[in-house]
């Protein structure tokens, strides 16, 4: 969800510029407002996956708790198949120019570190006013703050990747191996290890992979896989245990044995890949009126919980048919206002911290400047941070 990759292959244009845009009636959605991934330009299909993608997760928390209706639980076990793997996979084609350089550690540590912390404590405040309980642990991270520490671990795994020849198939292997042990739930191991593969295949994703999926007969493909998986959902979410989807247990903890479990998790991960290539391919390519929305979809995911929380209880009203379908035009709603840039400059403190103050001057020893060639460790030409290059992404 964050946009660690747009400093460099976009140009460094200003979150409220699309806010601005379509607040004018400026933005057009002619074909001529879409570039291809990586090109100078901002790509409009990046945001309008990325916004889209956030409307499943903000409905498939909000749906969780109503999963005793009928069809409920279908529709949130197919969100859960592919909405966070859809975040990862961008997230981690947008981080393939990350480095160990100081610019990109501190956008590492001011976009996901500092964040983290902040909502791993926040979202530990309504447990003690309504439990009083009080348990904060930043090594295990509690709702959905398990992503930004997974998304940390992976980010910082980066270099590794880009020097293996097989990175996908070592990706895959170590997912498969992680469900035959119980990991601990710090550092959210279990998730981290088992979705590495679709965070190495964004890294390894190239503009010409969404090409491919621009083409006509993808798009249609892409239409008729989603339908296809949305019947499949209905037909087997009853079969299939929830933790399945959630990458949180191991094997044995679901109940299968190690062959089984590594079967099943393999055919997890290419319907989720399959899935998110399909979503990407019937994504609109222009600006459509939310676009601006997408590049801020961080806000929407760490704020819509606390939402949740409030919301669930006072779910004994809405345990019907009706119920969910109004829990879903409110998820749609919701996810929409907490992108909008009201809402960031109201909480940019917390999601997008401004840490300057906490960091010391980048410097340059003055003999190697005057040479003309930068220290080891010195930011390189696309470190300077700005503000579309801190620009948050989602997720889930």
């Amino acid at each position: 969800m964050v946009d660690e990759g747009y400093g460099k292959i976009c140009s460094p244009l200003p979150i409220t510029t699309y806010a601005q845009s379509i607040g004018s009636g400026t933005v057009t959605a002619s074909p001529a407002a879409s570039v291809k991934p990586g090109t100078s330009a901002r790509d409009p299909l990046l945001d309008n996956a990325k916004y889209l993608a956030i409307l499943l997760v903000v409905c498939g928390h909000l749906i969780e708790n109503l999963r005793d209706v009928k069809g409920a639980h279908a529709l949130y076990f197919y969100i859960y198949l592919f909405h966070m793997p859809l975040f990862i996979v961008i997230s981690g084609y947008l981080s393939r120019n990350f480095t160990f350089s100081a610019g990109k550690a501190r956008k590492l540590i001011s976009g996901l570190a500092v964040p983290y912390v902040i909502f791993e404590a926040a979202y530990s405040m309504p447990r003690f006013f309504l439990y009083g309980k009080l348990e904060i642990s930043l090594l295990d991270p509690y709702y959905l703050t398990w992503f930004l520490m997974s998304l940390f671990l992976w980010r910082l795994s980066t270099p590794v990747w880009q020097q293996l020849r097989w990175p996908l198939v070592v990706a895959v292997g170590l997912s498969l191996l992680s469900g035959t042990s119980a990991l601990p739930d710090e550092l959210s191991m279990n998730r981290t290890l088992a979705l590495l593969p679709f965070y190495v295949l964004g890294l390894m994703l190239k503009p010409e992979h969404f090409d491919i999926l621009r083409q006509r007969w993808a798009r249609l493909a892409g239409a008729a896989i989603l339908l296809v998986g949305l019947g499949v959902a209905f037909a087997v979410h009853m079969k299939v245990p929830t933790e399945w989807i959630r990458w949180r247990q191991a094997n044995s903890q679901i109940g299968v044995d190690d062959l089984s479990g590594s079967l099943i998790r393999l055919a997890l991960l290419l319907t989720g890949a399959l899935l998110v290539a399909a979503f990407i391919a019937i994504t609109p390519r222009r600006r459509m009126w939310f676009t601006g929305l997408g590049a801020a979809t961080m806000y929407a995911y760490l704020l819509h919980g606390f939402v949740v929380k409030v919301v669930e209880r006072f779910y004994g009203r809405l345990d019907n048919p009706l119920g969910v379908m109004l829990v879903i035009v409110f998820g749609v709603v919701l996810a929409t206002v907490l992108c909008t840039p009201p809402v960031q400059r109201l909480t940019r403190w917390a999601v997008e911290p401004n840490m300057s103050w906490a960091f010391t001057k980048l410097r340059r020893p003055e003999s190697r400047t005057k040479a003309g060639s930068p220290p080891p460790g010195a930011p390189a030409a696309g470190d300077n941070e700005s503000v579309h290059s801190r620009e948050p992404a989602v997720h889930g």
